[in-house]
């Protein structure tokens, strides 16, 4: 295993060596940049482009646009590019997978890859996790396209499109970055060099241009490059969440309610059993004989396979999915009592795998990859770099401290939150869902600790408070999905500067040197300080709330919390820490760190994120095969869509049709047709009743 790792880490070190050397290309134009005008950028552009359509390759241009972008950056932002992040934007050109630390600003590495890919006309994607993302990211980035000569759209839910337009001014967001975003159709924001917007709004418009009666109607324009921000959430997290577009279907819904009132009735000692590693609920036979007995039917198996798949379903929502941690279904909704939403049939569909797949180059970024790369690899045949700190990094993290219960494992945490909150340190308590989040909540309340909450529920709103979140003495409780793509800057989020005024002068303002002096008060106390309160399923999940302290070389810590009543230790490694932990006889308050049962942790860990692999590699074999026959539709239909004489491709189609059952139905000897042949042939093109079969049969002969 050790061979292993340090051959991986051998090869990375080989390709950030390579990445150097183009950064130095990239270097040496720096000072050539300088010298330009602003209008001189866009005329650069189109240089660019000039030379791409005789012939040149992006890859040789590329030393040269980076530098060109980085200045643009400069001009606008204020912000030039680090070397490490011309780096990830190197890899991220070539389609790859960048992992860049939280905080390293993957948000502007993004932009030269943007940029330089942009420059074939073909058009660029920048997919963020959420709406407030997608215009954020998009209006704080549009002013260096603007600059280089490039338009900038942004797409969110319920059909909402944006474009940049400097002219614009809408200041009712109360944030500048979204204030030159003018609202478009959506055609239009698709047409822009570059768009910005969710994995789901990607996909979903796919889905509705292959649904659409007239060529003009649809949005999109292929599939050239796009960047995957937070690629380990959209391509791994959500990779076995399918894309759907469905309609109402007139299947009565009262049925659920019957058979969640049914498993009631069942013993679950002896009339089914469950596997929480599988997710999944089976009858056994005796169980098999209740239902028999209480639908009134002599083989359950015989009646129809619908009947077994609610039941199995509505045992699934009785044992396995509990509210604020699974997603709702039906037989849940059945199961709470609550209204049953209609029923519906699906009209398209298809998986972020699949959708993802079809870009010409697909890349990604986030701040933890490495413990996915082979996923990364077998799947989508992306690899991974890990791009260097800018800085080096600094966060202390300490041991897992256990406990045999969750009582004295969230006593432990509330203390150690008052603890540090009294010293002014700010505290981010991650959860695994919102129900611990109220739980975490609840404890607080009672000791009357101010704390924010969040729930992945509102964006926009929890990407201020999570920004707040540095604050002297701050206490923040999130889920692991809430606030994601914001970091934690120490001190809270620095005054903007106005517009126009010299960045110095902005420095000695009273709002400036307030915030500078929280942020000195923040780094003495110890920097952002992160309490899990449990381990995740996955490494990497627990990887990101670590990331959240010590960005940029900032001082933080970080440290787990975890019982032996966690979901994890009971489900896959409950009884070889059990074991460890009775030998050491503890009382139940009484904590341990110890190598073994981290070791043990980690072990389960691995296991279900196997577990997990295997799932999402089944998932994608079998969505290969439709996938398929989804290509091969969707294609005929666009053929038919952009046809000039539809009617005359339609009956030559039709002629030779009719032309190969007429020969597949004769006999070459006899020079006889066989009709009955002739008329199965012909249902296979027209579907005609029993009539129409007599009266062919009848005029054949």
């Amino acid at each position: 295993m050790l061979n292993l790792f340090s051959k991986l880490l051998d090869i990375n070190q080989r390709e950030i060596d390579r990445l150097r050397k183009i950064v130095e290309k990239v270097n040496e134009h720096e000072k050539e940049v300088k010298k330009l005008k602003d209008k001189d950028f866009a005329k650069k552009t189109e240089d660019f482009k000039e030379r791409i359509e005789k012939g040149e390759e992006l890859k040789d241009i590329l030393p040269e646009a980076y530098a060109l972008t980085r200045e643009a950056s400069l001009r606008t932002l204020g912000l030039r590019h680090y070397d490490v992040q011309i780096m990830a934007a190197i890899a991220l050109f070539e389609g790859k997978v960048a992992e860049q630390k939280t905080g390293e600003g993957k948000t502007l590495s993004a932009v030269p890859a943007l940029y330089l890919h942009a420059l074939t006309g073909k058009g660029t994607h920048l997919v963020t996790v959420n709406d407030y993302l997608a215009r954020r990211d998009a209006g704080w980035n549009a002013p260096i396209f603007h600059l280089l000569g490039l338009s900038v759209g942004s797409i969110i839910q319920e059909g909402k499109s944006f474009v940049y337009d400097p002219e614009h001014n809408d200041q009712s967001h109360g944030d500048e970055r979204l204030a030159h975003l003018k609202p478009s159709e959506r055609k239009m924001a698709y047409q822009s060099d570059i768009t910005y917007g969710t994995n789901n709004e990607f996909g979903f418009d796919y889905l509705r241009d292959n649904m659409v009666q007239d060529v003009s109607q649809m949005v999109q324009h292929g599939h050239n490059f796009t960047i995957v921000d937070e690629v380990d959430s959209v391509l791994i997290d959500e990779a076995r969440t399918p894309l759907i577009i469905s309609a109402p279907d007139t299947e009565p819904t009262d049925k659920y309610y019957k058979f969640a009132q049914m498993v009631e009735k069942l013993n679950p000692d002896t009339d089914f059993t469950i596997d929480e590693k599988s997710k999944s609920a089976t009858l056994t036979e005796h169980g098999i004989t209740r239902v028999e007995k209480i639908l009134g039917v002599t083989n359950l198996y015989e009646k129809d396979w619908e009947t077994i798949h609610h039941i199995e379903n509505a045992l699934r929502a009785k044992t396995l999915y509990l509210q604020d941690r699974e997603y709702v279904v039906k037989a849940v909704e059945a199961k709470e009592g609550v209204t049953i939403q209609q029923e519906s049939k699906t009209l398209a569909t298809i998986s972020f795998q699949n959708y993802f797949r079809m870009y010409k180059v697909l890349s990604g970024m986030t701040g933890t990859a490495a413990t996915e790369s082979e996923e990364f690899k077998k799947i989508y045949e992306l690899e991974v770099v890990v791009v260097p700190t800018h800085n080096p990094m600094v966060r202390r993290d300490h041991s897992d401290i256990i406990y045999k219960s969750i009582r004295a494992k969230y006593g432990a945490v509330v203390n150690e939150i008052i603890d540090r909150h009294e010293k002014g340190q700010p505290i981010l308590v991650g959860t695994t869902s919102i129900e611990k989040n109220e739980i975490i909540s609840d404890y607080l309340k009672r000791k009357k600790v101010p704390h924010n909450m969040l729930n992945a529920k509102n964006h926009e709103k929890e990407a201020m408070i999570i920004a707040d979140a540095g604050k002297p003495g701050a206490v923040t409780v999130a889920t692991n999905m809430a606030g994601r793509g914001v970091d934690v800057i120490l001190g809270g989020t620095p005054p903007d500067m106005p517009p126009g005024m010299d960045r110095e002068v902005h420095k000695k303002s009273k709002e400036y040197m307030a915030w500078q002096d929280a942020h000195e008060r923040v780094v003495k106390a110890g920097g952002l300080h992160v309490i899990g309160t449990e381990r995740h399923e996955s490494r990497r999940i627990d990887n990101q709330l670590r990331g959240r302290s010590g960005r940029q070389g900032d001082p933080g810590s970080s440290k787990f919390y975890l019982s032996m009543e966690d979901d994890l230790m009971r489900v896959f490694g409950g009884e070889q820490v059990a074991s460890i932990m009775d030998r050491l006889n503890l009382p139940e308050d009484q904590p341990i760190e110890n190598r073994l049962i981290s070791r043990a942790i980690e072990q389960a860990q691995v296991k279900v994120e196997g577990f997990h692999f295997d799932a999402r590699k089944n998932l994608v074999e079998y969505d290969n095969v439709i996938n398929q026959q989804r290509e091969i539709i969707y294609k005929l239909r666009q053929q038919v869509l952009e046809s000039k004489n539809l009617k005359g491709e339609v009956l030559e189609k039709l002629g030779n049709q009719v032309d190969k059952v007429l020969l597949l139905s004769s006999n070459v000897e006899s020079q006889e047709i066989d009709e009955e042949k002739v008329v199965v042939g012909m249902l296979d093109i027209i579907p005609f009743d029993d009539a129409s079969r007599e009266k062919i049969k009848k005029e054949m002969k």
